[in-house]
C-alpha cells in the first residue's frame, strides 16, 4: 500500500510547530512556519533515496532540534533550510532576504561548498568549516549534528558502500562531537547506528544477548530498585530508581577495553535513582545525593573506593551525579548513580541546557583558541586529529598539590599534565610525584590523582614522548620542538640509528632533508642501487644537547662488587646516564646488559674500553636492537 506522504509531511510538521509554540513568540513562530514553506517549495521536485518526498528530511531534522535538543526559532529555521543552497538555485542571499543574517549565516556553516581545488580534502574542509562557526556560535554545530542523526536514522535506503562511508564519519567526527557538547542521548544514538551499520552481525549479536541479559535479570533488579524506592520514600526523598542497560557500541567497546566476552564484561546496565523533591528543602542538590548515599549505604554493603564524586568533579561535557558500587541481597555488586532531575536533563541537552553556565563558556573558548592555533599551523594534514585528541574524547580530572582541577584526555600522562600546567614545565620535566609517590612522566593519570612536575633546566623532551602524551597541547608543543631540532639538521636512519663521529653516508630525501645512516645499513645500500644520484657525503658531528641510547653486553667471571663497578665506571668516571640494567649469573658467569646514553660513536667507545679493563670481564660488545643505537 502506498504511503500517504502528505499526511505525513502534515503530521510531522504541524508536530513541529506545536513543540516550538510553547517556547517562542507567536511572530517567530510564523516565521517558523514561513521557513518550512520556503523549504518545501525549493525541494517540491526532489526525492531521497528511499523514494519519499526530499522535504521530509528537513522536517525531521527540524524536528530534532526542536523536540530532542530544544533549540530556539532560528535554529529550528535553519534546520528546515538547511539543504535548499546546496541542492537548489537558492542562494545564501535569498535566505537573508527572507528570513534574516542570523538565519541566513547558520544555513551558510552548514552548507558544503564546491570548490575546484580542497585545502585537504572535501571531507576535512567541510568539518573545518563547520568547527570553525564555533568562533561565532555553537549552533551552527547542534543542526549538523541534527541532520547527521536523521541521516543515520534512514541510513538503509543507501548502497553499502554509502553506509560503510556515512558510517564512519559518524563514529569518528560526529559522535564524539556530541558526546563533548553533553547531548548523552544524541551521542548513543549516533554511535550505535555507526555500529548497526558497519558490522551488522556484531550488533544484532550483542543486542540479542542484551535481550536476553534484560529477560534473567528483570525480577532481580526489580526487587532491588522497588526496596530502594521505598526506603526513600519513608525517608521524605521523592525518587525513583530504575534499571538502564548500556547500548550494545559501548557494550562492544566495554568487551574490547577489557578483552572479555559478553558473558564477563563489567556493568552491562546501572541503576539510576534520580530524585525530584526531597521534604528538607534546605538541602542543595548535592546534599540531597549524599543524604541518598547515606541511607542506601546504611542498608546495602558499599564496595571499598567505589564511591565517585562526579558533581564537584564533573566531565566536561556536564554530567553529574555520585556514583558508587552496592551489594544486592542477592550478592551482586550494583551500579548505582544518583542524581536530581535536573542533572539527568543536562546530561541529555548538555550545552543547550546549560548554554549560560561557566563551564559551556570554557569549553567554547577552549575550542576556538584550539581551532585558531591548528590554523596557524603549516601542517594540516592532521587537522581532524589534533582537534579530537583534546576535545572529543572522555576526559580525567587531576589535580595540582594546591588542589586547583586540571582536565586532561582519558588517557594522558604526566606529561600531557606538565604541558597543561605551562610548556616551560612540560619542556624541563623530569619526573612526577603522582599521589606522593616518584613516577616517570610517561605514566597514565587516573581520575582524581594528585600531581607535581619535577623540572630540571637541563632536561629536554625526549624523542618518544609523542608517543606517549594525548592532549593537543603537548602533541603540539613536542611537535614543534622536532619540528626545530630538524630545521638545518640531519635525520638518522630510524633502522640503522648512527651515532655522530662513526662511519655515515647521507641519502637526500624528496622534502631536501638528509637522512645520515651508517655505511654498512642495508636500507642505504639498497637505495644507494636505485637512486645513487641521492648519496650525499656528509659530517655528522656531536653536540651537547643530543645523547643517544646506546646498550652494551658485558661478560664477566662473577665477583662481589662486580655491578658497582659497572656502574661506577659509567656514570662516575664517564659521567654517562644509565638507562636500564639487567644482569643474569649462571654457573659464577655473569651476562649484564646496560643502556645508557652518550653523544657520539667515540664516547661509546671510551666506554667500551673502560669497562673491558674492569677485573674479571671478558668481553664488552656493542648490541644493536630495536629502539636502541
Amino acid at each position: 500500500m502506498e504511503k500517504d506522504y502528505d499526511k505525513i509531511i502534515e503530521d510531522s510538521v504541524q508536530h513541529v510547530f506545536a513543540t516550538m509554540s510553547r517556547r517562542v513568540r507567536h511572530a517567530d513562530l510564523e516565521r517558523i512556519k514561513a521557513a518550512f514553506e520556503y523549504a518545501k517549495e525549493a525541494h517540491k521536485e526532489q526525492r531521497r533515496k528511499s523514494g519519499e518526498p526530499y522535504i521530509i528530511h528537513p522536517i525531521s531534522v527540524a524536528r530534532i532540534a526542536a523536540e530532542e535538543m530544544k533549540l530556539d526559532a532560528n535554529s529550528v529555521m535553519a534546520a528546515f533550510l538547511h539543504d535548499v543552497v546546496e541542492d537548489t538555485p537558492t542562494t545564501i542571499e535569498d535566505i537573508e532576504n527572507m528570513f534574516g543574517e542570523d538565519v541566513a549565516h547558520l544555513v551558510d556553516v552548514v552548507t558544503k561548498k564546491k570548490k575546484k581545488e580542497y585545502k585537504t580534502s572535501k571531507q576535512v574542509d567541510n568539518y573545518e568549516q563547520l568547527l570553525d562557526s564555533v568562533h561565532w556560535d555553537i549552533r551552527a554545530l547542534l543542526v549538523k549534528i541534527a541532520d547527521r542523526l536523521h541521516n543515520m536514522r534512514t541510513l538503509s535506503s543507501m548502497r553499502p558502500d554509502k553506509q560503510m562511508k556515512i558510517a564512519g564519519e559518524t563514529d569518528y567526527f560526529y559522535a564524539p562531537l556530541a558526546n563533548r557538547l553533553g547531548l548523552f542521548d544524541v551521542k548513543t544514538d549516533l554511535e550505535n547506528l555507526a555500529f548497526k551499520f558497519r558490522c551488522f552481525n556484531e550488533y544484532t549479536a550483542l543486542d540479542e544477548l542484551l535481550q536476553m541479559d534484560k529477560r534473567n535479570n528483570r525480577i532481580r533488579l526489580d526487587k532491588f530498585t522497588n526496596e530502594i524506592g521505598e526506603l526513600l520514600s519513608e525517608n521524605g526523598v521523592d525518587a525513583v530508581a530504575e534499571v538502564y542497560y548500556r547500548a550494545p557500541y559501548s557494550i562492544w567497546r566495554k568487551m574490547k577495553a577489557q578483552h572479555v566476552d559478553f558473558k564477563h564484561v563489567a556493568n552491562r546496565y546501572y541503576v539510576r535513582v534520580t530524585f525530584t523533591r526531597c521534604t528538607d528543602t534546605r538541602l542543595s542538590e548535592k546534599e540531597v545525593c549524599l543524604k541518598i548515599y547515606a541511607l542506601l549505604t546504611n542498608r546495602f554493603r558499599e564496595k571499598a573506593q567505589s564511591f565517585v564524586n562526579q558533581i564537584d568533579q564533573a566531565k566536561e561535557n556536564s554530567y553529574q551525579s555520585i556514583n558508587v558500587m552496592l551489594l544486592s541481597d542477592d550478592g551482586i555488586w550494583e551500579d548505582v548513580q544518583i542524581c536530581s532531575h535536573r542533572m539527568v536533563e543536562v546530561s541529555k541537552l548538555g550545552c543547550v541546557a546549560e548554554r549560560d553556565e561557566s563551564n559551556v563558556k570554557e569549553w567554547i573558548e577552549k575550542f576556538k583558541y584550539v581551532l585558531k592555533d591548528i590554523a596557524a599551523q603549516s601542517d594540516r594534514g592532521n587537522f581532524l586529529e589534533q582537534v579530537a585528541t583534546t576535545l572529543y574524547y572522555d576526559d580525567v580530572m587531576v589535580f595540582t598539590p594546591q588542589g586547583k582541577p586540571v582536565v586532561l584526555p582519558k588517557g594522558s600522562t604526566a606529561i600531557d599534565f606538565a604541558f597543561e600546567i605551562h610548556t616551560d614545565v612540560g619542556l624541563h620535566a623530569k619526573y612526577a610525584r603522582i599521589n606522593g609517590n616518584l613516577c616517570s612522566v610517561k605514566t597514565v593519570l587516573q581520575k582524581g590523582d594528585c600531581v607535581e612536575i619535577g623540572t630540571d633546566e637541563s632536561m629536554s623532551p625526549k624523542d618518544d614522548w609523542i608517543d606517549n602524551c594525548s592532549s593537543y597541547k603537548a602533541k603540539r608543543s613536542l611537535r614543534q620542538l622536532i619540528a626545530q631540532r630538524l630545521v638545518g639538521q640531519m635525520v638518522r636512519c630510524p633502522h640503522c640509528k648512527p651515532l655522530p663521529g662513526g662511519e655515515v653516508i647521507g641519502y637526500r630525501l624528496t622534502d631536501g632533508k638528509v637522512m645520515v645512516h651508517r655505511r654498512n645499513c642495508q636500507e642505504v645500500i639498497r637505495m644507494a642501487t636505485k637512486h645513487g644520484d641521492s648519496i650525499v657525503n656528509v659530517e655528522y658531528e656531536a653536540n651537547e644537547k643530543d645523547v643517544f641510547p646506546v646498550s652494551i653486553a658485558v661478560r664477566a667471571i662473577d665477583r662481589y662488587h662486580f655491578l658497582i663497578d659497572i656502574i661506577d665506571n659509567i656514570t662516575n668516571k664517564l659521567g654517562l646516564s644509565i638507562d636500564a640494567l639487567t644482569t643474569v649469573t649462571k654457573d659464577e658467569i655473569v651476562e649484564c646488559q646496560v643502556t645508557f646514553f652518550v653523544h657520539s660513536v667515540q664516547e661509546l667507545n671510551v666506554a667500551l674500553d673502560e669497562l673491558y679493563h674492569i677485573d674479571g670481564v671478558d668481553s664488552v660488545r656493542h648490541v644493536h636492537r630495536a629502539g636502541v643505537a
